[in-house]
């Protein structure tokens, strides 16, 4: 297919499944009316719960998880491909969680699923220390996912600040890159548009980053200002970081080989070396 009917979520998900639930099943019933072909969640669309107790009760295996059964059973419902965007599931063992994500086509089928690869650890000034890494663990292998569209890489939030990940999945032959994200505002604000638009251009294909928005009720405050990116890195969709919602936009796959047909870059590295400083005395004297 040359076109792609993309219905992007902006959402703004609470501490339990069943609110979840209701709020895709209502995506995916507008996203179906609205012709779209494909819906696109965001990181945590299943469950945002940070509390170490509550979620603990309602976190579960993949298998067992009910925002995973019930995106399946809305696609096979509306005939419509759906991005899970993520849910925690239980890790192998038990102890800790994946930040997993699944596509999953028209059938209800699970196409390809992902974990999120690199986690969010960071130490931003004026606010403790995030250590996703002390309930996830990490996954460990990216994922291409086929699709009637071309090829899509999967990736989550924090991945997006490594952009050997999206150039490994252009190389690949990637056309379609998927970002399901949960902001902070801080970071959002610096940062969210600048890297989506460079990871578009850096690789020449339409970057989704379906987004959280707003106050949780756990808490936190997300960014919001899910995006559309073009390959040629144009900000194709901006749904600001108000509240949450649906847009609906078309891509034409035409413009993947366009931009990549005009700036060769994947095709464009040389091997180099690395010339280290030679280490010297200090000042005499």
């Amino acid at each position: 297919m040359t076109a792609l009917q993309l219905c992007l979520a902006q959402m703004t998900s609470a501490d339990n499944h069943a609110d979840n639930i209701a709020w895709m099943r209502e995506a995916a019933s507008r996203a179906a009316k609205d012709g779209a072909q494909l819906l696109a969640l965001p990181e945590v669309a299943g469950l945002m719960n940070r509390d170490p107790e509550q979620s603990r009760r309602q976190v579960t295996t993949h298998a067992a998880d009910p925002f995973v059964a019930a995106c399946r059973k809305e696609a096979a419902r509306h005939r419509l491909w759906i991005h899970t965007g993520s849910t925690p599931v239980l890790a192998p063992g038990g102890d800790r969680y994946l930040n997993h994500a699944d596509l999953i086509g028209p059938d209800g089928g699970i196409v390809a699923s992902y974990d999120k690869i690199h986690l969010f650890d960071v130490f931003l000034e004026g606010r403790p220390p995030t250590g996703e890494s002390r309930r996830f663990a990490a996954g460990a292998r990216a994922v291409l996912a086929g699709t009637p569209w071309g090829l899509a890489g999967l990736s989550i939030c924090y991945d997006l600040r490594f952009p050997q990940l999206y150039r490994d999945y252009a190389r690949a032959g990637a056309v379609l890159l998927f970002v399901p994200s949960a902001f902070t505002v801080p970071t959002g604000r610096a940062h969210w548009e600048v890297l989506l638009r460079a990871r578009a251009i850096e690789t020449g294909a339409f970057v989704i980053a379906a987004a959280q928005v707003g106050p949780h009720a756990d808490g936190r405050r997300t960014w919001g200002h899910a995006m559309v990116v073009s390959p040629w890195g144009e900000v194709l969709v901006d749904m600001g970081g108000d509240d949450p919602g649906l847009a609906t936009v078309d891509l034409d796959l035409a413009a993947v080989d366009a931009a990549r047909r005009q700036i060769p870059s994947l095709q464009g590295d040389r091997p180099y070396g690395l010339d280290r400083p030679v280490a010297v005395d200090g000042p005499a004297g």
